[in-house]
């Protein structure tokens, strides 16, 4: 797959995955081996954050790596990190994620989130417009 085939099936995962909630895609996008993790790790966020929105900012692409950057914002209306629902939203919290795609399959990835000014948003209701 070219550069940008790889950066279009990353932007199908967060629309699909992430956005949608929808992870029967994750068979489609995902290899098997890390289909059920891939679950694993976004399932509990759309139960915490049901409206969650992925922004992308930019996706960037090297052979088959795809590092994007993200603004992620949502309300939490069910547990996060043995955190009981506040009720409150967070907006615009950055991240960013390294993706490995082969075979037209993401194979690997990990990421950095600013999990502290999510907190700090919940914490103080003060959600960024």
């Amino acid at each position: 797959m070219s550069v940008e085939e790889n950066k279009r099936l990353v932007a199908r995962a967060v629309a699909e995955v992430i956005n949608d909630g929808d992870l029967e895609a994750v068979d489609r996008l995902y290899a098997p081996e890390i289909a059920a993790a891939a679950r694993e790790w976004v399932a509990p966020f759309r139960t915490a954050f049901p409206d969650v929105r992925m922004e992308t900012v930019a996706l960037v692409g090297e052979g088959d790596t795809v590092v994007g950057h993200f603004r992620c914002s949502g309300t939490q209306t069910g547990p996060w990190l043995g955190r009981q629902a506040t009720g409150r939203a967070f907006r615009d919290v950055r991240e960013v994620y390294w993706f490995t795609v082969r075979g037209g399959r993401i194979v690997d990835w990990w990421g950095l989130e600013d999990n502290d000014d999510r907190r700090r948003q919940l914490r103080s209701g003060d959600a960024r417009a």
